[in-house]
């Protein structure tokens, strides 16, 4: 099967041949997840990689008080992998959480390792996509840093223009580092559309 996504997304890491796409393709699995639906839990180790096809996603983690905080959100089309727990084989701090029903390509560690022997310049891309996360991530973090509640959703928009909508108004609140009540009066005021109901 084809997934037109992840070939865009793989042509632009690297020159791949059409017979290199399909084959990247033939080793994945085709998984659905409901909105509230986990794909990855804090305490397990993490064996394998998601191409997110459809949908939202949520990193989140229990701070010491046990309050939920999302982390960052990723949407498709995208790779998702918690990479700490995956590299060392460590078990997962955080939590990897359906936002909206997502459709995701699936690939099992030992599948994804075959690849690696199989295509040339495999690597490579592992090294562009590990450096493009850790970028992203520099970047989310420090967009939010010690700005005011109207700076933060702002910059929020800037990076994720179609999700203001879609994501509950608690999991963004959470994300910004400011309260519920903070964030519909900021959207109020910014002339925002209504609130998504938690």
């Amino acid at each position: 099967m084809s997934y037109p996504a992840l070939d865009d997304f793989l042509l632009h890491c690297a020159p791949f041949t059409p017979q290199q796409l399909a084959l990247i393709a033939s080793q994945a699995t085709e998984r659905h997840y409901p909105a509230g639906a986990y794909f990855s839990e804090a305490g397990r180790v993490a064996r394998e990689i998601a191409f997110v096809l459809e949908g939202v996603f949520r990193i989140c983690y229990f701070d010491r008080e046990g309050t939920e905080i999302t982390k960052y959100f990723l949407e498709a089309p995208r790779f998702m992998i918690d990479l700490p727990s995956y590299q060392y084989q460590l078990p997962a701090t955080e939590y990897v959480q359906a936002v909206t029903p997502a459709r995701v390509l699936v690939f099992a560690d030992r599948d994804w390792q075959a690849l690696g022997c199989t295509i040339v310049g495999w690597p490579g891309l592992e090294r562009t996509l590990i450096t493009r996360s850790l970028l992203e991530m520099v970047e989310r973090l420090s967009a939010l840093g010690h700005a005011d509640a109207a700076t933060k959703y702002t910059a929020f928009l800037r990076t994720y223009p179609h999700l203001a909508n879609q994501v509950p108004l608690a999991y963004l609140a959470s994300y910004l580092g400011i309260t519920p009540q903070s964030l519909s009066r900021v959207r109020r005021n910014l002339g925002r559309q209504p609130d998504t109901e938690a």
